[in-house]
């Protein structure tokens, strides 16, 4: 006799990185909505090959998983800090950015204690059952298991992105992403030519933490990029208003041509470094060379330079043939190692295969995402597929911010709920962003005769 089946979840999330894990703290508490949430790893990791010391976060502490839309939730940094006894050190340190390595201690903390988070469950396919009206989660691996669920929230994260003029040296030991930095560091050793290439957070970090480790040893650091110049990330309070709901309805609403056109514009709002990292670098090089020339250690910063082909030397080493932005003219630079902080980027997973011509797919093979982050899918498809961090083209700079990843759980768990569960602020930003919906015509104004003629007595 077959057992009946257990009852659907409202949720499903697959993959848990700190934007799902934001929806399952926020879910925890949420009445009426069962939600599960699925990794295949064996536990919560955060960025770990860049866990750097001294690398501080470029948010707020305030940008937990619950804080800006329920400061009571237990699932908050300082409910943290109070279990782990550091609520009064935190409090003396007087610190608004934490440093990276307790952002990610924090996550683990939830995670941990979630019961709505299970790790080591793979999600190898996701299939949609018309009859039922629901997804079918198939997990791979021993533990091999189905579920079903009315809603799935892809959280899967990004992958490293390594530019096409590498592709020759994907394999080689010498050329890897900075997303292995700390896990590789000990294979630099050998290296007396270093080239990082990448101008963001990454790049300047890793260039910064090879200054220290490598000062005085004789071996050269060089720090690339295409970008034309080494500006600071936008962190002037009316600028970051772009990282509110406000904006992001804004920039879904314009023509998708127009969107394309703006994210790569926006780069010092999410791809450059912070202020206060490139002051140390400075900071670095200028006392290592007091009493000497600028140009006593071998140290060079080349912004303004592309990577056009990079292959093995045929003498040993690396070759990368670069262009000058600017001039147009080219160079060699040979080098040893190196470290691509060249970003990461949201890919489609495998396991949306068997559904794939059911999604609803735009002109470039990427999703269409509404408002709510809900996935456009053919008709007849009730079942609601909802994306974290895979929208910056419908959404805009703030997709990959912490800042608004509370605020979008909350958006699509109240999607799934059906009713508010999280009332959200209506308004968020001092800055109106859209013109007025309708402006009133200019009339031409009437000459000084006319006025006179118009105001004479009859």
């Amino acid at each position: 006799m077959d057992l009946p089946q257990p009852e659907p979840y409202d949720l499903i999330g697959v993959g848990i990185g700190p934007f799902n894990l934001s929806l399952a703290a926020l879910a925890d508490r949420a009445d009426g909505v069962d939600a599960l949430f699925l990794d295949a790893r064996p536990e919560f990791r955060w960025h770990p090959g860049m866990l750097v010391d001294g690398a501080r976060m470029q948010v707020p502490f305030l940008a937990d998983l619950v804080s800006l839309v329920d400061p009571t939730n237990p699932w908050s940094f300082l409910n943290y800090l109070r279990h782990q006894e550091r609520l009064l050190p935190f409090y003396f340190a007087e610190r608004f950015q934490l440093p990276r390595r307790e952002y990610e201690h924090y996550c683990r903390w939830a995670a941990d204690r979630l019961p709505n988070c299970r790790f080591g469950r793979p999600v190898a396919a996701l299939h949609w059952d018309a009859e039922e009206e629901l997804f079918r989660v198939v997990t791979g691996g021993p533990a091999a298991e189905e579920h079903r669920a009315r809603n799935v929230v892809l959280g899967v994260g990004t992958e490293p992105v390594h530019p096409e003029a590498f592709a020759p040296l994907r394999a080689h030991p010498a050329v890897w992403h900075s997303a292995e930095y700390l896990h590789r560091r000990d294979t630099l050793a050998g290296a007396r030519d270093i080239t990082v290439v990448g101008s963001g957070q990454s790049g300047a970090e890793v260039f910064l933490d090879l200054l220290r480790l490598r000062a005085g040893d004789g071996t050269r650091l060089r720090w690339l990029t295409r970008t034309r110049a080494l500006a600071p990330m936008e962190y002037s309070k009316l600028g970051l208003e772009q990282f509110t709901p406000d904006y992001t309805r804004y920039f879904h609403g314009l023509p998708a041509d127009t969107r394309d056109a703006l994210v790569p514009a926006q780069w010092q709002l999410h791809k450059a470094a912070s202020a206060e990292t490139l002051a140390e670098i400075h900071d670095h090089l200028y006392e290592r060379t007091v009493g000497r020339p600028l140009d006593a250690d071998p140290v060079e910063i080349l912004p303004g330079t592309a990577v056009t082909e990079a292959a093995a030397g045929p003498c040993g080493g690396l070759e990368l043939h670069c262009r000058h932005v600017d001039s147009g003219r080219r160079h060699l630079v040979r080098t040893d190692a190196v470290v691509l902080a060249t970003g990461y980027r949201a890919v489609r997973p495998a396991l949306l295969d068997p559904v794939a011509d059911l999604v609803d797919w735009d002109e470039h093979g990427r999703y269409r995402v509404d408002l709510d982050h809900r996935v456009a899918l053919r008709p007849g498809v009730t079942g609601g597929l909802y994306v974290q961090n895979a929208e910056l083209h419908t959404h805009g700079v703030g997709t990959p911010d912490l800042g608004l990843g509370a605020h979008r759980a909350a958006v699509i768990l109240n999607a799934v709920a059906g009713k508010p569960l999280h009332p959200l602020p209506l308004r968020t930003a001092w800055t109106t962003f859209a013109p007025p919906a309708s402006v009133p015509p200019v009339l031409p104004r009437p000459q000084e005769g006319h006025v006179r003629a118009a105001a004479a007595p009859r």
